[in-house]
């Protein structure tokens, strides 16, 4: 009796799931799709950006000094105005370019559709081949696309927009504006009183566009890593 009492023998399953959700988690894990926005290009690129507009508007000179009355009379010649204009935009650098972009946003804050058509264009080819990691590649509608063919797809659409639409002709026109205006204050403005000793010649520039230079050769090897 004692001895048909013995436990019985419970099956031994040879399923394993556990390694499979292993495997699945660390395949997820293992070919991350960082965001554009998180990669360490995009955050060096405003990084620089920021600074490099800090700098420039700490730069500039007042713009009660920029719009002085009493200092403006008509040129002799067109030999002096050319001279006026070549000496007060090297003084007036900064204020002159931040009068070019205003007026650049206000033609384009006054045409909602291009501003809204302009801003998908720039953010297209932020996200999509700047500061995209080129793995994994780039799909769309159920196709791969390589990089050559992003940056293919993404001129032939600028050269559509800027060339083709009135988004161009409307930048170019507030650029054409911007710089008359430039022109006109700089051949009418008297130089006499402003001191230039002190200005590095391009180093307004520089400043103004350093975001450019020193930001593309940091972020280049940046994107240049990514895309290994």
């Amino acid at each position: 009796m004692a001895s048909s009492a013995s436990p019985p023998i419970l099956p031994i399953s040879n399923s394993q799931p556990a390694p499979a959700a292993t495997t699945a988690s660390t395949g997820s894990i293992s070919s991350p799709s960082l965001a554009p926005v998180n990669t360490p290009a995009f955050r060096v690129f405003l990084s620089r950006l920021q600074e490099s507009i800090r700098r420039s508007l700490s730069d500039r000179r007042p713009w009660s000094e920029l719009l002085d009355r009493s200092a403006f009379s008509r040129p002799d010649s067109l030999s002096d105005a050319t001279s006026r204009l070549r000496r007060n935009f090297s003084y007036f650098r900064i204020n002159y370019f931040t009068l070019i972009a205003a007026v650049l946003a206000l033609s384009l804050v006054s045409h909602p559709a291009s501003l809204i058509v302009l801003l998908g264009l720039l953010a297209s080819w932020c996200f999509l081949y700047i500061f995209r990691p080129s793995d994994p590649p780039l799909t769309l509608f159920g196709r791969t696309f390589s990089d050559r063919e992003t940056l293919l797809g993404l001129t032939l659409i600028t050269v559509f927009v800027v060339f083709l639409t009135s988004v161009g002709s409307l930048i170019i026109s507030a650029l054409l504006v911007g710089a008359a205006l430039v022109a006109a204050h700089g051949a009418f403005r008297v130089p006499e009183d402003l001191f230039l000793d002190d200005q590095e010649p391009g180093g307004a520039a520089t400043g103004f566009l350093s975001f450019l230079g020193g930001g593309a050769s940091t972020v280049g090897p940046a994107v240049v890593m990514g895309r290994a």
